[in-house]
């Protein structure tokens, strides 16, 4: 069975009683890149970001990554990566990732695979329409330690803690970060000139925290 969801620009389809096998298929064709695919046993859900989505990741993804190379912290990123594992039955795309605590782990690995590396220590999750599949409970079956979570304007560190996931002040990853003190700069208006929009988180960064 099929249903579809249209909603703020981000049409869903979500498919049932879809083998594995048929998921792997179709995510590794190449004409399906740009369509983010959540699996959960057999449901398949298939969406594609909107303008706006892409945007506000970018943005969050653009202050990790130059938070951590203001303060010299090792990091690998690995984009919208699909995550799978075939013994749980699960497989996502985050918005972003990053390997930060685990980075010596996967340094020197071309190709990350789940069956023998970690997760990565930090994924980012943008939410403008929620659909059928729950994602948070497959990031934590991945084990994914903690996520930080965008909704309405708000952005939330959620660490990962007995199998759920709960809200924190701080990054586990970054823990002298207060997540909360990022919201200021995902005003969109402040970033409509980018470059100007990072040299001033930069200049930040630098002033706070060195």
């Amino acid at each position: 069975m099929a249903t579809v969801e249209q909603l703020a620009t981000e049409p869903r389809f979500t498919l049932r009683g879809v083998p594995w096998e048929v998921y792997e298929m179709l995510r590794d064709i190449e004409a399906n890149r740009r369509v983010r695919m959540t699996y959960d046993r057999g449901t398949l859900e298939m969406m594609v970001n909107s303008n706006r989505h892409e945007n506000v990741k970018k943005l969050i993804g653009r202050l990790i990554e130059a938070f951590t190379a203001e303060l010299k912290i090792p990091l690998r990123s690995f984009g919208a990566t699909t995550w799978k594992r075939r013994d749980i039955d699960k497989g996502l795309e985050a918005d972003e990732c990053y390997y930060i605590h685990s980075h010596g782990r996967v340094s020197s690995r071309p190709e990350v695979d789940l069956a023998e590396d970690p997760p990565p220590d930090l994924a980012l999750e943008v939410v403008f329409t929620h659909g059928d599949v729950n994602k948070m409970a497959i990031y934590a079956a991945l084990g994914v330690p903690e996520v930080w979570h965008w909704e309405d304007g708000e952005l939330q560190t959620l660490r990962l803690e007995e199998g759920r996931y709960a809200a924190c002040e701080t990054s586990f990853n970054l823990p002298m970060l207060r997540v909360k003190d990022l919201e200021e700069f995902l005003d969109p208006m402040l970033a409509l000139d980018e470059s100007a929009w990072i040299n001033s988180f930069r200049g930040w960064v630098r002033e706070r925290f060195r």
